[in-house]
């Protein structure tokens, strides 16, 4: 597969991103329930494309971030959030997910933050191997925070600087 092409997300987006996401639905990763028809669009007040970085592969939408202010707190505008990482199951394993990171860290440094943070369930190990790869490290657990598929589970943050990578 070729490298993705990463780039900010359009309201044409909409469609794919959407389908992405309830393709993409698992308890490894997903607290709420998957979505049921008739389905809501991707983006809304709350997620706006320009939220979003999508990783593009051949012109087909592969994979999304979406990067974010935790709060709309003038202390912690230095601040950005990934609240969603979604990779379509072709495209595993072959680096869209790095490449999204690498995107939305880059992304953030523009915005101005020296700092990036995330939650990720804790039996979620590919995507917690993949963050410590690119510098995240366990600030906190939240410990059985969730019940999913029948048992808790832990809510894990991570974060780390931007200013050198």
């Amino acid at each position: 597969m070729p490298d993705p092409n990463i780039r900010v997300a359009v309201s044409d987006d909409d469609e794919a991103l959407g389908e992405l996401d309830r393709a993409t639905w698992s308890t490894l990763h997903e607290v709420m329930p998957p979505a049921q028809p008739p389905y809501r669009p991707f983006f809304d007040e709350e997620h706006r494309p320009e939220d979003h970085l999508v990783a593009e592969v051949a012109g087909e939408v592969v994979g999304y971030i979406r990067l974010v202010r935790p709060t709309p707190l003038v202390s912690n505008a230095h601040v950005r959030q990934i609240r969603g990482l979604a990779v379509a199951g072709t495209a595993r394993g072959q680096g869209v997910g790095r490449a999204l990171l690498r995107g939305a860290c880059a992304e953030a440094r523009r915005q101005g933050a020296t700092r990036i943070t995330l939650r990720v369930l804790g039996h979620n190990t590919p995507a917690r191997s993949l963050y410590a790869a690119e510098g995240f490290a366990v600030e906190g657990v939240l410990p059985g925070e969730f019940h999913l598929a029948g048992r808790y589970v832990d809510d894990v943050l991570m974060g780390r600087g931007l200013t050198t990578y």
